[in-house]
């Protein structure tokens, strides 16, 4: 069974954030810039949570604010659910499924290691699918 780490293996661990006071704009067009859909919201090196273009859709624009005068600490997601790199892949998408959520920050030893995404989680699956399929196929031929 495949693991966060296989994911934060393939992707990497780096990770773009702001800091709580940055306007919305400004990590808008970070986002738009690093063409991603999360950024971590971090100050002196500690994660306290996520800004997503979902926070923006129904945080500013649907509530009528300002994205030049709304700071990410206002919108940002502070209690999304955590993994760590030793969590399956089935664990993820149960948990995505249920908090109906897009993006899980990853920690190891209490330190932020990353953040994977439910495009990760879907890749990540077809990707061991495709490896079951050639292992049963190579199976059916040498026999």
């Amino acid at each position: 069974m495949n693991k966060v780490s296989s994911i934060l293996a393939r992707k990497g661990t780096s990770t773009a954030n702001v800091s709580p006071g940055t306007s919305v704009l400004e990590a808008l067009r970070i986002m738009a810039e690093k063409n991603i859909g999360s950024m971590m919201v971090m100050e002196n090196g500690n994660y306290l949570g996520l800004i997503t273009e979902r926070d923006y859709s129904r945080k500013v624009i649907l509530k009528g604010k300002n994205s030049t005068d709304t700071t990410v600490a206002e919108i940002m997601s502070a209690d999304l659910p955590t993994v760590t790199p030793s969590d399956s892949i089935d664990h993820c998408m149960e948990l995505m499924t249920r908090n109906n959520i897009r993006y899980l920050p990853v920690f190891e030893n209490d330190k932020l290691a990353g953040i994977i995404s439910m495009s990760d989680v879907v890749k990540e699956t077809i990707l061991t699918q495709k490896e079951t399929i050639n292992h049963l196929q190579n199976y059916i031929r040498n026999s």
